[in-house]
């Protein structure tokens, strides 16, 4: 038996949107894409699973003929973890929501720094001006948020 093309169709446009939303800025977004990609995911797993069988009781009907239930058991899983990563992130975009008004996340300085050296082909150790750099501007955010 041939797998259902039109589920993989869906599956596949699923996981496409998810993925293209997870890479936005906006938490919501991303929340949006990791649901859609949850739900793909889950799709895939129904359509790998193959044909639908008999109910998998023992001592019932042609063993052949049972439904594998590890497939099953798996979707289950991975809807409680959705779920779970669902809360999570909902809180998160709710105290970006509280402290700033936009769910938009920010540039991390350290990961610029570390973009600009690789730029720079400069991935070996820090050099002691490095260090300075890295402690004096470690100070001054220190300093400015004392005086908050």
């Amino acid at each position: 038996m041939s797998p259902n093309i039109t589920l993989i169709l869906v599956a596949a446009t699923l996981l496409g949107t998810g993925v293209y939303l997870l890479l936005a800025r906006s938490i919501v977004r991303a929340l949006v894409g990791f649901l859609l990609m949850g739900n793909g995911i889950n799709i895939l797993f129904m359509v790998a699973s193959g044909p639908a069988g008999d109910v998998p009781i023992l001592d019932q009907g042609d063993p052949d003929q049972m439904a594998d239930p590890i497939p099953q058991a798996l979707v289950l899983t991975a809807i409680v973890i959705t779920l779970a990563m669902t809360a999570f992130v909902l809180s998160l975009a709710h105290r970006a929501w509280q402290l700033g008004r936009d769910d938009l996340l920010e540039d991390d300085e350290e990961s610029a720094r570390i973009h600009r050296r690789a730029e720079e082909n400069d991935m070996s150790g820090e050099s002691t001006d490095d260090a300075d750099v890295i402690a004096a501007e470690f100070a001054e955010e220190d300093t400015g948020e004392e005086e908050r």
